[in-house]
């Protein structure tokens, strides 16, 4: 009996540790397209793209329905991930106010790309994904219960989540707090650090523009539908010497997608916090 319990113990724990890996690789496919897509742009020959437009460039490739199948597991590993974060609390954030706003942040992840999961869906035709990505009921409902004239004040209370976001992303960026979670060599570290940081500042950065544009946008913008990374993209390259800017946050998402990559090799996984 002891052994059975320790097997299957081990089971688990091998499982919560594919979910995690599996997770991170599938955002850092996502973000090296996006990333990729941006320099382009910059550089004057291409278009940018958000999360979706990356998955859709994956459709367009060779076996592309098989690459999205495999992004979909990806991507529903992730949110799996990110839930269990959230509600076992593995790295100890606890139950104070910081702690709770950290696992709310996550609990959004999970909500966010578990939007991407079912996109996806609906792109290789599954009437799952097809009911999951129309949403016209709930839609239609939350847009009549903003319809009321002071409704579009929302839009700034919408706006301070990507601020939070942004600003934790490039505060952990730039006191590198990401590095507690790896278990690598100086060696390894001496290469992820680097990267991980531009990459966290990069994106950071892009969270900050999203919040920017809501904050000066007002009511040009809906509760019910925020821009999103592909309008912080294109907002960049409006700005003032906009396509190096552009260029520039492209190659820091390229490194947030290997920073991804390295949180699949090296990441720690507190399976034991989890399974307590």
């Amino acid at each position: 009996m002891h052994t059975t319990a320790v097997q299957a113990k081990g089971e688990v724990s091998r499982g919560i540790t594919w979910l995690a890996r599996s997770g991170y690789a599938a955002r850092g496919v996502v973000y090296v397209i996006v990333g990729a897509f941006a320099f382009t742009a910059g550089i004057g020959s291409g278009k940018t793209v958000g999360t979706k437009g990356a998955i859709q460039q994956l459709l367009g490739q060779p076996f592309g329905e098989t690459l999205l199948w495999i992004m979909v597991v990806g991507l529903v590993a992730y949110v799996a991930w990110r839930l269990t974060q959230a509600i076992t609390d593995p790295e100890g954030h606890g139950t104070g106010a910081k702690g709770l706003v950290i696992r709310a942040g996550l609990v959004g992840s999970a909500v966010a790309y578990t939007l991407l999961a079912l996109f996806t869906l609906g792109l290789l035709g599954s009437s799952i994904g097809s009911s999951g990505s129309g949403g016209s009921g709930s839609g239609d409902f939350l847009s009549g219960l903003l319809g009321w004239k002071y409704s579009n004040y929302l839009i700034y209370l919408v706006a301070l989540v990507p601020l939070g976001v942004g600003i934790a992303h490039i505060i952990k960026g730039w006191k590198a707090k990401f590095e507690k979670y790896f278990y690598a060599s100086e060696h390894v570290m001496k290469w992820v650090r680097p990267i991980s940081r531009a990459g966290l500042v990069a994106r950071g950065v892009a969270f900050l523009v999203v919040a920017g544009m809501l904050f000066t946008g007002g009511s040009r913008y809906k509760p019910t539908d925020p821009p999103g990374l592909e309008d912080a993209l294109n907002a960049l390259q409006n700005l003032p010497f906009g396509t190096f800017w552009l260029s520039l946050v492209g190659i820091g998402l390229v490194a947030f997608a290997l920073y991804s990559f390295a949180e699949a090799i090296w990441r720690r996984i507190d399976t034991p916090a989890v399974m307590h």
